[in-house]
């Protein structure tokens, strides 16, 4: 139903149709396959460049000044690209692995490419409010490099990276809508093949109660976790 030719409120009426959401739960289940795929593997390499660019600080544990200022540029240069222009970007790399350059795997790529610089500059951010002080004991009592990393830095900024993680996981759903136009399939594809392109704006409103659902449910749950987890460790 078009709002051409309908009023809103019929339209919003309409987009509650069950036969409308009865044809979405396969792009739902797309959508839910891509960022948790693509969360996944920007949370193993978000970490690791983030924990990497932490320790190579000017005063981090390993100083190299020369590798965090480039790494610090490579990264600031792939956050500065739009979405749209890295899953353009990406396109050779996806038909490199998967021998085609659209579909839902391929475009888990170019959405795992664009939020990792994001969330590692946010594990960076929450790994330098450790205070100085602890580093400085634990190498006093002769802890090593690693020693101080999974028994300091991470463990006291386990609920500032879930909320950091959260952040993030909503920017990989919100990409996933977008991968959706290079036919990545998901509520993405259905609010713009069907949606923009059909003007069939009742199944564009059902797309957009979907992701609003999604986000709740996504900031919700890395909240509970988050604040679960400053409880436990004030009861310790």
């Amino acid at each position: 139903m078009s709002l051409l030719d309908s009023s809103l409120w019929e339209v919003i009426k309409a987009s509650f149709d069950p036969a409308i959401w009865k044809e979405l739960w396969g792009p739902i289940g797309e959508t839910l396959y891509m960022t948790v795929v693509s969360s996944l593997i920007m949370l193993v390499f978000g970490l690791l460049i983030g924990i990497l660019l932490t320790i190579t600080n000017p005063d981090g544990l390993v100083p190299l000044k020369a590798s965090y200022t480039v790494s610090g540029w490579v990264i600031n240069c792939l956050r500065s690209l739009p979405q749209m222009i890295m899953i353009i970007l990406m396109i050779p790399v996806a038909r490199l692995f998967f021998g085609k350059a659209y579909g839902t795997n391929a475009c888990i790529i170019a959405i795992a490419a664009s939020c990792i610089p994001m969330y590692a500059r946010i594990v960076e951010s929450s790994l330098l409010e450790i205070e100085k002080g602890k580093i400085e004991a634990a190498q006093a009592i002769g802890s090593n490099n690693l020693s101080i990393i999974f028994r300091i830095l991470l463990p006291e900024t386990v609920p500032s990276l879930i909320r950091g993680f959260t952040v993030s996981v909503i920017s990989v759903l919100s990409m996933t809508a977008l991968a959706g136009m290079f036919g990545a399939g998901g509520i993405g594809d259905i609010a713009v093949r069907y949606g923009y392109q059909r003007f069939q704006h009742d199944r564009l409103f059902a797309c957009v109660y979907i992701l609003i659902i999604l986000v709740q449910l996504i900031q919700g749950i890395g909240n509970l976790v988050s604040k679960q987890i400053l409880k436990t460790r004030n009861l310790i």
